[in-house]
């Protein structure tokens, strides 16, 4: 007798996979795609302004056109200035994102899942979170001094507290039957973090970290702002001081620059522990 052909569920996996919309739209898609599209909106704005300036309808006196910007950008990278403060910014915010995420994803576990210390922990780290980032940063200095250890303590406060709640959310949202589920296969509670707990909440700790690093950027801006004689921060303040609107503009774009390939690096890094996931942000 002749045998018919395989169920759909028994059809191999490979095969199902290729002719999945998320499949076709990846092997469609030309390397480099997102990065050129991304950059359609700011190149265009930057030529319309350019375009204005020199054509008169607009001074260019407070928003220097982008020609000048550009220019001020190579000449801080020729002279190997631009270079010694992005290399100070990004060694601040490296050390503060370390010490902030570790201790978010330490604190939020422990929260997470132990009701007593979130009963306890958890009150006054949502009181502390309200603080501006300002206002540590007389008690820093007072208790650390002006250098790098101010500095970098800022940072990881302002890394901290998102990373603590995206890890804290994320376990606390687990959904029960999941949990229950382990239980009925006699999972041991090592076994049960790993399989069931760890694959449940790291989707929302990778979009916490991506949080936290942001914010990180935030905070070097505030702590060299306020005293530092190395850093994009200190650039901006040059060129306030100075009045160079041209230097604040290029600041602000290497910081743009800096944050972008950061958190790509952040994302790339991360990317393969989510595999997994089959979202429809694959299909959209």
């Amino acid at each position: 007798m002749e045998a018919g052909p395989l169920p759909l569920a028994a059809a191999p996996a490979e095969s199902l996979r290729e002719d999945s919309p998320k499949g076709s739209r990846r092997s469609l898609s030309l390397p480099g795609g997102r990065v050129v599209t991304g950059l359609v909106l700011p190149l265009g704005l930057a030529l319309l302004w350019e375009g204005a300036v020199r054509a008169g309808l607009a001074q260019g006196r407070l928003v220097p056109p982008p020609s000048r910007v550009i220019a001020t950008l190579w000449g801080l990278a020729a002279s190997g200035e631009l270079w010694t403060h992005v290399l100070a910014s990004l060694t601040r915010v490296a050390a503060g994102f370390g010490f902030g995420a570790v201790a978010g994803i330490a604190v939020g576990a422990l929260t997470g899942t132990l009701p007593l210390a979130r009963r306890l922990v958890d009150p006054s780290l949502q009181a502390l979170r309200a603080i501006p980032s300002i206002a540590w940063v007389p008690l820093f200095i007072l208790w650390f001094g002006i250098f790098e250890a101010s500095k970098i303590t800022l940072i990881a406060v302002g890394v901290f507290f998102p990373v603590y709640l995206g890890v804290a959310g994320a376990i606390a949202g687990v959904d029960r039957k999941l949990v229950e589920v382990g239980r009925v296969f006699r999972l041991s509670r090592l076994d049960l973090a790993r399989r069931i707990l760890l694959p449940a909440v790291l989707p929302a700790t990778l979009v916490a970290l991506r949080t936290g690093l942001g914010l990180g950027f935030m905070f070097v801006a505030a702590a060299e702002l306020l005293g530092a004689s190395e850093g994009l921060g200190y650039l901006l303040l040059d060129g306030q001081q100075l009045g160079k609107p041209d230097q604040i503009v290029a600041a602000i774009l290497a910081f743009a620059a800096l944050g972008k390939l950061c958190d790509a690096v952040l994302v790339g890094l991360t990317q393969p522990l989510a595999r997994w996931q089959d979202t429809a942000r694959d299909t959209l």
